[in-house]
Protein backbone atom coordinates (compact mmCIF):
# COMPACT_ATOMS: atom_id res chain seq x y z
CA UNK A 1 0.00 0.00 0.00
CA UNK A 2 1.58 3.28 -0.67
CA UNK A 3 1.57 5.98 1.87
CA UNK A 4 1.47 9.06 0.68
CA UNK A 5 -1.16 8.96 -1.79
CA UNK A 6 -3.45 11.36 -1.03
CA UNK A 7 -6.91 11.72 -0.10
CA UNK A 8 -9.68 10.90 -2.68
CA UNK A 9 -9.91 10.92 -6.53
CA UNK A 10 -10.22 13.24 -9.48
CA UNK A 11 -13.77 14.09 -8.37
CA UNK A 12 -12.62 15.34 -5.00
CA UNK A 13 -10.28 17.43 -7.41
CA UNK A 14 -13.03 18.39 -9.45
CA UNK A 15 -14.87 20.03 -6.10
CA UNK A 16 -18.44 20.30 -5.89
CA UNK A 17 -20.75 22.40 -8.14
CA UNK A 18 -20.84 25.24 -6.54
CA UNK A 19 -21.79 28.11 -8.71
CA UNK A 20 -21.65 31.50 -8.62
CA UNK A 21 -25.10 32.42 -8.89
CA UNK A 22 -25.18 34.94 -5.97
CA UNK A 23 -25.04 38.50 -6.38
CA UNK A 24 -21.30 40.23 -6.39
CA UNK A 25 -20.22 43.82 -6.15
CA UNK A 26 -19.60 45.31 -9.64
CA UNK A 27 -16.46 45.81 -9.82
CA UNK A 28 -15.24 49.47 -12.37
CA UNK A 29 -11.86 49.62 -14.15
CA UNK A 30 -9.14 51.57 -12.46
CA UNK A 31 -5.73 52.78 -13.50
CA UNK A 32 -4.13 50.42 -15.84
CA UNK A 33 -7.29 48.89 -16.61
CA UNK A 34 -9.99 48.59 -19.43
CA UNK A 35 -13.15 47.03 -20.74
CA UNK A 36 -12.75 44.97 -23.48
CA UNK A 37 -14.75 41.88 -25.57
CA UNK A 38 -13.31 38.79 -26.45
CA UNK A 39 -13.18 38.19 -30.20
CA UNK A 40 -11.57 34.84 -30.22
CA UNK A 41 -9.92 32.28 -28.50
CA UNK A 42 -6.41 31.00 -28.78
CA UNK A 43 -5.57 28.33 -26.61
CA UNK A 44 -2.82 28.31 -23.76
CA UNK A 45 -4.59 30.32 -21.72
CA UNK A 46 -4.88 33.31 -24.14
CA UNK A 47 -7.87 35.16 -26.35
CA UNK A 48 -7.77 37.92 -28.83
CA UNK A 49 -10.04 40.92 -27.63
CA UNK A 50 -10.84 44.81 -28.81
CA UNK A 51 -10.81 46.92 -25.94
CA UNK A 52 -12.96 50.17 -25.61
CA UNK A 53 -10.15 52.24 -26.70
CA UNK A 54 -10.43 50.78 -30.25
CA UNK A 55 -6.81 48.64 -29.69
CA UNK A 56 -6.80 45.14 -30.12
CA UNK A 57 -4.68 42.58 -27.46
CA UNK A 58 -3.33 39.86 -27.49
CA UNK A 59 -4.53 38.81 -23.47
CA UNK A 60 -3.20 36.21 -21.27
CA UNK A 61 -6.10 34.53 -19.17
CA UNK A 62 -4.24 34.57 -15.41
CA UNK A 63 -3.36 31.64 -13.22
CA UNK A 64 -6.78 31.89 -10.84
CA UNK A 65 -9.05 32.20 -13.69
CA UNK A 66 -7.28 29.30 -16.18
CA UNK A 67 -9.74 26.22 -16.42
CA UNK A 68 -11.73 27.56 -13.48
CA UNK A 69 -13.62 30.72 -15.28
CA UNK A 70 -14.98 29.94 -18.83
CA UNK A 71 -14.21 32.53 -21.44
CA UNK A 72 -15.88 32.65 -24.64
CA UNK A 73 -16.00 34.37 -27.57
CA UNK A 74 -18.34 37.48 -26.99
CA UNK A 75 -17.69 38.03 -23.17
CA UNK A 76 -17.11 41.35 -21.79
CA UNK A 77 -13.85 40.99 -19.59
CA UNK A 78 -11.73 43.20 -17.61
CA UNK A 79 -7.96 43.60 -18.79
CA UNK A 80 -4.76 45.30 -16.94
CA UNK A 81 -2.77 46.89 -19.14
CA UNK A 82 0.78 46.19 -19.46
CA UNK A 83 3.37 49.42 -19.16
CA UNK A 84 6.24 47.80 -21.41
CA UNK A 85 3.54 46.24 -23.96
CA UNK A 86 0.80 47.99 -25.73
CA UNK A 87 -0.29 45.29 -27.66
CA UNK A 88 -0.92 42.96 -24.74
CA UNK A 89 -2.88 42.72 -21.68
CA UNK A 90 -3.75 40.07 -19.37
CA UNK A 91 -7.63 39.23 -18.23
CA UNK A 92 -8.31 40.02 -14.75
CA UNK A 93 -12.10 39.79 -14.38
CA UNK A 94 -15.11 37.96 -16.48
CA UNK A 95 -18.22 39.62 -16.24
CA UNK A 96 -21.46 37.84 -16.08
CA UNK A 97 -24.02 39.12 -18.68
CA UNK A 98 -26.31 40.88 -16.19
CA UNK A 99 -23.34 42.81 -15.01
CA UNK A 100 -22.24 43.63 -18.55
CA UNK A 101 -25.77 45.16 -19.05
CA UNK A 102 -25.62 46.98 -15.51
CA UNK A 103 -21.98 48.59 -16.93
CA UNK A 104 -23.67 49.62 -20.48
CA UNK A 105 -26.51 51.28 -18.56
CA UNK A 106 -24.33 53.06 -16.11
CA UNK A 107 -22.53 54.41 -19.47
CA UNK A 108 -18.72 52.50 -18.73
CA UNK A 109 -19.67 50.32 -21.75
CA UNK A 110 -19.86 52.16 -25.37
CA UNK A 111 -23.75 51.75 -27.42
CA UNK A 112 -22.08 50.34 -30.05
CA UNK A 113 -20.66 47.29 -28.20
CA UNK A 114 -23.15 44.35 -28.77
CA UNK A 115 -23.50 42.10 -25.30
CA UNK A 116 -24.58 38.61 -25.77
CA UNK A 117 -23.30 37.68 -29.17
CA UNK A 118 -20.54 34.88 -30.16
CA UNK A 119 -18.32 34.80 -32.50
CA UNK A 120 -19.06 37.43 -34.92
CA UNK A 121 -18.34 40.27 -32.51
CA UNK A 122 -17.19 43.04 -34.91
CA UNK A 123 -18.26 41.78 -38.56
CA UNK A 124 -20.06 43.96 -40.45
CA UNK A 125 -23.79 42.93 -41.12
CA UNK A 126 -25.45 41.41 -44.03
CA UNK A 127 -23.29 39.13 -46.53
CA UNK A 128 -19.69 39.53 -47.20
CA UNK A 129 -18.38 39.20 -50.55
CA UNK A 130 -15.62 35.54 -50.59
CA UNK A 131 -18.02 34.27 -47.34
CA UNK A 132 -18.49 30.50 -47.36
CA UNK A 133 -22.14 30.51 -47.16
CA UNK A 134 -23.83 29.50 -49.96
CA UNK A 135 -27.35 29.48 -50.73
CA UNK A 136 -29.24 26.79 -52.91
CA UNK A 137 -32.38 27.34 -55.02
CA UNK A 138 -35.52 26.18 -53.83
CA UNK A 139 -35.82 22.70 -56.79
CA UNK A 140 -38.23 19.90 -56.55
CA UNK A 141 -36.37 17.04 -56.59
CA UNK A 142 -39.12 14.86 -57.09
CA UNK A 143 -39.69 15.88 -60.82
CA UNK A 144 -36.45 13.59 -61.61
Amino acid sequence: MPKNKGKGGKNRKRGKNEADDDKRELVFKEDGQEYAQVTRMLGNGRCEAICVDGTRRLCHIRGKMHKKVWIAAGDIVLVGLRDYQDDKADVILKYMNDEARLLKAYGELPDTLRLNEGVDVDGPEGEVEGSDYIQFEDEDIDKI
